[in-house]
């Protein structure tokens, strides 16, 4: 038991540290909707994503078809690597565009944008399943206990849903930080890209950059706040 409880806690860290991924996209995509839609894309967003990892979790049960080769040299995995690495590099570059293009007339686009809702919805379940295909074949690795690895994908929803709105809504609120956290995704989709086409990137070499990029950019945020502050304080006698 006490084995079967420290493999829980792993994986339920593990599904956190790609939980940010998740939150990251999740709140670039539903931007584009309108307000009122937003955390109805994200509650319905996540519960289908969440259904589609389950079932995905049962297929790769059987994991020598997604490792074997199907052309060239590239496996099922391979190929849901490098097309969901290309994906996010698209989407992430084209939202950078709308972002620093952005002029007041396209308030009518945003408007339009919110017809989107359906394919929002189907962005956020494919981009799920690209992030979450490592994890549940690193879990599958780790053990065959399906409650365990359910256990840790449920609690990781939980997390998701939690904090999704909030952190969308602060990110969307600091157009810099948007930006920082779109380039964040090209990050990511540049090294799901390469992990299709064989090549190793250590994750330290990823988020320990981003990491140290949102540090200056918090403390960038707080000396502006402070010099705001300051601003409108009355001048001393």
């Amino acid at each position: 038991m006490a084995d079967s409880l420290a493999i829980l806690s792993l994986l339920i860290g593990l599904e956190l540290v790609l939980g940010v991924d998740n939150i990251l996209v999740i709140s670039i995509f539903v931007a584009r909707l309108h307000e009122s839609h937003r955390n109805k894309a994200r509650i319905i967003g996540l519960g289908l994503a969440l259904v589609a990892r389950i079932i995905m979790l049962g297929l790769l049960l059987k994991l020598s078809g997604l490792k074997s080769t199907v052309i060239f040299h590239f496996s099922v995995r391979d190929l849901i690597l490098i097309a969901g690495g290309l994906f996010l590099l698209w989407k992430a570059v084209k939202e950078i565009h709308h972002t620093v293009e952005y002029q007041e007339g396209e308030e009518g686009k945003n408007q339009s944008a919110s017809k989107s809702f359906s394919s929002i919805i189907s962005q956020i379940i494919l981009l799920d399943i690209v992030f979450s295909i490592d994890s549940v074949i690193t879990a599958i690795g780790l053990t065959d206990k399906i409650w365990i690895i359910i256990t840790s994908v449920l609690v990781s929803f939980i997390a998701i849903l939690a904090f999704a709105k909030p952190i969308g809504e602060f990110i969307m609120k600091h157009p810099a930080l948007k930006i920082l956290a779109l380039s964040f995704l090209i990050t990511i989709g540049v090294t799901i890209f390469m992990e299709g086409m064989h090549q190793e990137v250590p994750k330290a070499y990823i988020y320990l950059p981003m990491g140290f990029a949102l540090f200056v950019e918090m403390l960038q945020m707080r000396y502006k706040y402070n010099r705001k502050r300051d601003a409108q304080l009355p001048p001393s006698v």
